[in-house]
């Protein structure tokens, strides 16, 4: 005998589409209200895109520093959900759970070398 699962109806893509928009803002603002490495780099965002449109060679490089800077924002919106996963698990110590956290935060680290790379070229390379 199967067991039915009782689902809700299949919502259509505009529905959708406006559901997960509500829990990705609902992502942002708890990442902002808990990460405060997050709240720094969202608040250099407007002075990164403001630099970018200034010192960018043409609209695809001032594209490029802009996404690069997006890029680590997503990376450290991951290593807190991570982090935040790693610590509803358990908060007793445990080898694992600390590589977890390790591989997170070398992601970010890894976005702030791109950002360093890309605006160095931008700056250095003309």
């Amino acid at each position: 005998m199967t067991q039915q699962h009782n689902k809700p109806p299949a919502l259509s893509a505009i529905p959708r589409l406006w559901r997960a928009l509500g829990w990705s803002l609902a992502g942002l603002r708890a990442g902002l209200k808990y990460e405060q490495s997050l709240r720094i780099e969202a608040a250099t965002l407007p002075l990164i895109m403001g630099l970018a449109w200034w010192l960018g060679s043409s609209m695809w490089h001032q594209a490029l520093l802009i996404s690069a800077w997006l890029i680590l924002i997503m990376c450290e919106l991951l290593n807190s959900a991570i982090e935040t996963t790693v610590d509803r698990i358990s908060s007793e110590h445990h080898v694992l759970s600390g590589r977890a956290k390790d591989l997170g935060s070398a992601a970010v680290f890894i976005a702030y070398l791109i950002n360093l790379l890309l605006w160095a070229a931008e700056i250095f390379g003309q």
